[in-house]
């Protein structure tokens, strides 16, 4: 039998940037809040300290602050007419391990959405038509506005100290900057980023086309600074171990550089480590949550963890899951195509041009996770969709984040992998090659989901999640597209030679090679309890004390990496809970 703990005001499901943002906004309310976190408890010291969490083979290859397969997994198949498999090995995408999260191991590129991303269905019926939209795309508005939302981009910006150049403040075009972005109410908190060799060619080269690059928004300090909670950031010393590791230097915006020290202060909040949650519990009139159940990893046992608000702030996947398995919202149905949880998953489209000089040096070794020069001239705002014939955009970077050994150093195609051609070709290319890269959208499709695996559980008997999701002809036109514009980039620079990879006509997804770890969807906010999981301040509609925060509640992916508009949402939430919701728990809508 589960053992009972003593109730709490708040529970928060993981403490990753979500969780630890939602903890301090509670606990500044002072409510008594407990967080379970499945994963070890991570500090800057001792576990990023220099020299050990440099090791690339333990942290860049083997993956040492992801979440384990054999730990926590789910099933992925391509269509509704194949056998789902389990995902064995990590690849495609690397979800984080720990207190921090991905938050430990990401590069620090930190965006807001275009204005027209928030509500791209209405977008794209009012602008070209909604007969472009395909009949298979599920594509809908976020039920809230890039408006409503700036004030919350603004806090999580100047609390994560992020380093950039505004491209339009109040409506005034900032020389520069994105002069495509939506506008801001203040600058950035934090100058932009040196650029390095391989960013100002293509800057150049973008700038000489007609075209506006802009250093990219970055989540690496540059200057020291010292956020509202009173925590201190150190400037970047470009060290090139940003992506997949923890950092060192206190410079990366994190939970832990920016939110939980501060956090761990407050006599009201509590967390618990290598505690997996493992069901959210319901009232027996399934209208509201009591508590949540969890593994006591240290104990081996079963706990229930009363509370009056239940807070998800896993990892997408996971919130997700959690959902599924505890009858959060009507499991949807791609055949009917009724209802919610687990609807719209979607990820990223991606893809590059890599381009080799024999006669430049790139010193790769002096990098950073979020240095680059950026252009938004073929963003979602920017392309005629009726003319084109897909629904999308992207950004296009130049940047080198790493000049690691092992896993940083790109090589002509046809190069071995091993041996001593290998060998021969890092001595030739090594700081001799860059990439112009591609990062795009992708839409939300009917076939397109989450839901509970039929055959695979894992170790406690849960049913595994099952991801279906496929390419569609849709994404695989957007990113051909941002070929056809990257490859002249690419010829105007005069490289020795270059090299493309992007998605082509029959395209299948693969789990194998890294990606990205922007998974969207599953949870999505709305404004209609048919159509969405939880509502504008992503409180579940079924029962209005269960909240689920993260990327889970995009409707679709955006162009940009997601982070930003997590923050943001996760401001957003909490303001509604501390303003709306604790004076009069209800429905908020």
């Amino acid at each position: 039998m589960a053992r009972t703990d003593p109730k709490k005001d708040v529970v928060i499901v993981g403490l990753g940037w979500t969780g630890a943002i939602m903890g301090m906004e509670l606990a500044n309310e002072g409510l008594e809040i407990l967080a379970l976190e499945r994963g070890p408890d991570r500090y800057t010291v001792p576990d990023f300290k220099y020299p050990d969490v440099i090791d690339e083979l333990k942290y860049g290859i083997r993956f040492g602050f992801m979440q384990k397969p054999r730990n926590s997994t789910l099933t992925v198949r391509r269509g509704l007419d194949e056998v789902a498999r389990p995902y064995r090995q990590l690849g495609s995408f690397l979800p984080g391990d720990g207190v921090g999260g991905a938050g430990i191991h990401w590069n620090g590129q930190t965006w807001r959405p275009m204005e027209e991303e928030f509500r791209l269905r209405s977008y794209v019926e009012e602008s070209f038509g909604a007969e472009i939209i395909p009949e298979d795309m599920t594509i809908q508005d976020w039920g809230v506005t890039y408006e409503e939302l700036e004030p919350h981009f603004d806090r999580f910006e100047y609390m994560a100290g992020i380093a950039g150049q505004a491209g339009n403040i109040q409506g005034e075009i900032q020389e520069g900057g994105n002069p495509f972005e939506a506008p801001r109410s203040r600058g950035f908190p934090l100058p932009p980023m040196k650029q390095g060799l391989d960013a100002q060619m293509f800057a150049d080269a973008a700038r000489g086309m007609g075209l506006h690059p802009f250093p990219r928004p970055a989540g690496n300090a540059t200057a020291p600074y010292v956020n509202e909670y009173g925590m201190q950031l150190g400037p970047c010393n470009y060290c090139g171990f940003c992506e997949r590791y923890g950092c060192l230097n206190y410079s990366k915006s994190s939970p832990q550089t920016c939110i939980l020290d501060a956090l761990r202060r407050k006599p009201n909040f509590s967390y618990r480590v290598n505690s997996e949650v493992l069901r959210v519990e319901l009232a027996e009139d399934r209208q509201t949550a009591t508590g949540v159940t969890y593994w006591d990893e240290e104990a081996q046992e079963e706990v229930f963890q009363p509370a009056d608000i239940v807070l998800l702030c896993a990892y997408q996947l996971h919130n997700v899951h959690l959902m599924l398995l505890s009858g959060i919202g009507q499991p949807y149905d791609p055949t009917t195509g009724e209802g919610v949880t687990g609807k719209n998953y979607a990820y990223q489209m991606n893809g590059g041009t890599t381009l080799f000089f024999r006669e430049h040096d790139f010193k790769p070794f002096a990098a950073a996770g979020s240095n680059g020069m950026s252009i938004d001239d073929y963003a979602i705002n920017r392309i005629d969709f009726a003319a084109e014939g897909f629904i999308g955009g992207s950004y296009i970077t130049a940047g080198i984040s790493n000049g690691q050994p092992i896993r940083g150093i790109s090589l002509p195609r046809g190069t071995p992998s091993w041996g001593p051609e290998w060998k021969a070709g890092i001595r030739e290319w090594y700081g001799h090659a860059m990439s112009i890269g591609s990062h795009g959208s992708n839409m939300s499709y009917r076939d397109c989901y989450l839901d509970l695996d039929p055959t695979y559980t894992d170790r406690h008997g849960r049913p595994l999640m099952r991801m279906t999701f496929n390419w569609k002809p849709n994404d695989i036109r957007m990113t051909q597209f941002m070929r056809s514009k990257i490859e002249p980039i690419a010829e105007a620079m005069a490289p020795d030679s270059w090299q493309s990879s992007y998605k082509a006509e029959g395209a299948q997804y693969d789990v194998r090679p890294y990606q990205t770890t922007h998974n969207v969807g599953g949870a999505i906010m709305g404004t209609d309890p048919n159509t969405s999981a939880v509502n504008r301040y992503l409180q579940a509609w079924t029962q209005h004390n269960v909240f689920s925060l993260g990327a889970g509640a995009f409707p679709q992916n955006i162009q940009y990496n997601p982070t930003g508009a997590v923050g943001a949402l996760a401001y957003w939430t909490a303001e509604a809970i501390r303003r709306d919701y604790l004076p009069n728990p209800r429905p908020l809508m």
